[in-house]
C-alpha cells in the first residue's frame, strides 16, 4: 500500500501525493509519458530516494521489516554496463538479499542463480562479461537476477526497454509464471499495445499526479489513457 506519497529533485516536485495498492499476485503496469514520474515512484515506494511526504506498506509491514521478500529491477541506463562481471555473477548477486555480504553463495545460491538462467534461457551465456551482451541479454540477465532472489514482490523498472522478439517473449512467459505462482510484479512500462497481453492492474501517472489505478478492465480506458498521455483517441 502507498499513501500521498511526493518526492523531489532539488526544488521541483516530480510526484505529488500518489496513493495506490498493489493487489497480491497479479502483474500491475505504471503506465504513463516521459517525465510523468513513473521511475520516481517506484524509488520513493522503496526508499531509494528521499520522500516529501507519504509512506509505503509491504505485506502490512514496514519497508526495513520485509526488503529480503522483495526484488528490485533498476532502468538499463542506470547501470554501468563496463563494469567488469559475468551474467552469472551478476544473476547470483540476487540471492545476497537473503545470504548478507558476509556469508558467500553456497550451493543452494548457486542453483538458485543457475535455475533462474534457465528460466531466462541465458545459461550459454553465464561465463560472458555483461559489457559484451546485446540489449534483449541484458534485460534478461537483470530479470534473471531479480528471479534469483526468490522474491513474493518484484518491483522492476521497464524490463522491456530495448529488447528483442525473442527477450520479450521470454521474460513475458517468466512474468506471468511469476504471478500464476502467487508473485507480485509491478513494473513500469511504456508499450501500450502490449499492456492487455500480461497485466491484470494499471497505474497511470501524468506529471507527478495519479490519473486513475486500479483493474484493468475499469482502469485501462481511453478516458484515462487519454488524461494520461494528453492525446485523443488513445488506445485502449
Amino acid at each position: 500500500m502507498v499513501e500521498n506519497i511526493s518526492a523531489a529533485y532539488r526544488d521541483r516536485l516530480a510526484l505529488s501525493g500518489v496513493s495506490f495498492t498493489v493487489p497480491s499476485g497479479e502483474i500491475m503496469a505504471i503506465l504513463g509519458p516521459n517525465g510523468a514520474g513513473k521511475s520516481t515512484l517506484i524509488k520513493a515506494m522503496l526508499e531509494l530516494i528521499p520522500r516529501v511526504s507519504g509512506k509505503a506498506e509491504f505485506f502490512g509491514k514496514n519497508l526495513s521489516r520485509v526488503r529480503k521478500r522483495i526484488a528490485y529491477m533498476p532502468q538499463s541506463a542506470s547501470i554501468d554496463w563496463d563494469f567488469p562481471a559475468r551474467v552469472k555473477d551478476v544473476v547470483l548477486m540476487g540471492t545476497y538479499t537473503h545470504l548478507g555480504w558476509l556469508r558467500r553463495p553456497g550451493k543452494k545460491e548457486h542453483q538458485a542463480a543457475q535455475a533462474a538462467m534457465e528460466q531466462l534461457d541465458i545459461s550459454d551465456l553465464a561465463s560472458r562479461q555483461i559489457s559484451e551482451l546485446s540489449g534483449g541479454q541484458k534485460q534478461r540477465t537483470f530479470v534473471a537476477r531479480a528471479l534469483a532472489a526468490d522474491a513474493d514482490l518484484l518491483v522492476m523498472d521497464e524490463p522491456f526497454a530495448g529488447v528483442d522478439m525473442k527477450s520479450e517473449k521470454t521474460i513475458l512467459q517468466v512474468l506471468r509464471s511469476l504471478a500464476s505462482s502467487g508473485k507480485t510484479v509491478l513494473l513500469v512500462h511504456h508499450d501500450l499495445a502490449t499492456v492487455r497481453e500480461f497485466c491484470s492492474s494499471v497505474l497511470l501517472l501524468r506529471e507527478g499526479n495519479l490519473v486513475a489505478s486500479g483493474p484493468l478492465e475499469t482502469t485501462f480506458t481511453a478516458k484515462n489513457i487519454s488524461q494520461a498521455y494528453g492525446i485523443e483517441g488513445a488506445l485502449a
